[in-house]
């Protein structure tokens, strides 16, 4: 797949329908590849990769880059794809300065679960339902389904939604994804065993902001956290109510518009189960709203501020149809 990549983004580039690509290089490791820009076939030629490893989610980097001048070339697998969509309801992407082309996935791994069985690793290719992990002290052949992404284990859908050109052939939506096990076993808890739960879990934070740095839905061009008349601008938490309160108010701000690409889960240095938070609201929204998928169609209007009469609020009697 990367050489049909590279080849796809080389013609576009060398006939103007773009002026540059929007991909991934490998970073230091080969399991840790970031987001990159390339302007030229042989830039593409010299650092342009995509593997297994290549987890993160493209599409915010298109706020900036739309606004520049020419067209961008942006690879954006089905997760990808739900988060710009969501980013051109927001009209914080113009559609018009990106070229899309989409990609299949049959999930991505998880670098801490390979390095844990593979130290020292060189390669790892997906063969079937295996990883052929090649390291500097032998090969080691591992389980896929094992060394998935979380996201990946639950895929809420392997179709991409909005693209000018696909590559290979389109998935499908997995209604049947049980991404919401977690959540289930949470609300099973008492208050107080969930209160401990994520005590123990939101205690880690270092406040790094990285969870907020990589989300999509975090698009706003200065964050509340980052106000300097906000008490708590880039600093450290200094009681438990601050360790919640940054997580709570980030999670209340994506509500309804989280596509669930859990970005801020797989780049948690902590390794906190951030989606876990934003999964419960969209549990509650197709529970009490009816089922929607923020991202699945640019333009929708999210349950949360598209008022019905249907709604469901318990605390107010509809009478003949007024209040």
């Amino acid at each position: 797949m990367q050489d049909t990549m590279m080849k796809r983004a080389s013609e576009l580039l060398a006939d103007g329908t773009v002026v540059r690509v929007l991909g991934w290089k490998n970073g230091e490791f080969v399991y840790d590849p970031t987001p990159a820009v390339f302007d030229s076939a042989e830039a593409l030629a010299q650092d342009f990769v995509y593997h297994d490893f290549c987890g993160s989610n493209l599409s915010k980097y298109l706020i900036e880059l739309s606004r520049l001048e020419g067209k961008t070339l942006v690879f954006l697998k089905p997760c990808d794809s739900y988060s710009l969509n969501q980013l051109l309801t927001e009209h914080r992407i113009d559609r018009e300065k990106v070229y899309i082309i989409g990609i299949p996935c049959d999930g991505k791994l998880d670098p801490d679960t390979v390095r844990s069985s593979a130290e020292g690793i060189l390669s790892a290719v997906t063969e079937g339902d295996s990883v052929q992990v090649e390291t500097m002290y032998g090969n080691v052949t591992l389980n896929k389904a094992d060394c998935l992404l979380e996201r990946c284990t639950v895929c809420k859908s392997h179709k991409v939604v909005v693209f000018d050109e696909m590559l290979g052939e389109n998935g499908t939506v997995n209604p049947d994804s049980n991404r919401f096990d977690m959540v289930e076993k949470l609300e099973a808890m008492t208050p107080e065993e969930r209160y401990e739960f994520w005590r123990g879990e939101l205690s880690r934070c270092i406040r790094c902001n990285a969870c907020r740095n990589v989300c999509p839905a975090c698009s706003c061009e200065q964050c509340v956290f980052d106000s300097p008349t906000s008490g708590v601008s880039q600093k450290a938490a200094a009681d438990s109510f601050e360790e919640n309160m940054f997580h709570i108010i980030r999670a209340f701000h994506v509500a309804g518009r989280c596509t669930d690409c859990g970005e801020c889960s797989r780049v948690c240095p902590q390794h906190i189960p951030l989606h876990l938070l934003n999964r419960k609201f969209i549990k509650d929204i197709n529970t009490y709203y009816g089922e929607y998928q923020a991202g699945a169609e640019a333009g929708s209007r999210a349950p949360l501020v598209n008022f019905t009469m249907d709604d469901c609020e318990p605390n107010v009697i509809y009478k003949g149809g007024s209040k």
